[in-house]
């Protein structure tokens, strides 16, 4: 029973590793002038979400594989990624 529940719970997050999004493919699609709803229809929505002045930075994925774009008035400018 136990080796059960291991198999499933490997399986699990294999079929998550499989389906994310946070890829060099993807991020090859982004560009500047995006705006975040663009980059979202592409990578879902974002982990996480900080203002600081004009300017709104949105983080995909974890601290190991992520894109990182900044926006200014809905447009990105700049787009970083890491583990891609």
């Amino acid at each position: 029973m136990n080796m059960n529940r291991t198999l499933c719970l490997l399986g699990a997050i294999l079929l998550l590793a499989a389906c994310s999004k946070i890829t060099a493919d993807n991020y090859a699609k982004l560009h500047a002038g995006m705006s975040l709803a663009e980059i979202s229809a592409i990578l879902g929505q974002p982990g996480q979400c900080s203002e600081v002045l004009l300017l709104k930075q949105c983080r995909w994925g974890d601290d190991k594989h992520y894109i990182a774009v900044s926006f200014a008035a809905d447009a990105a400018v700049s787009l970083s990624g890491q583990g891609l």
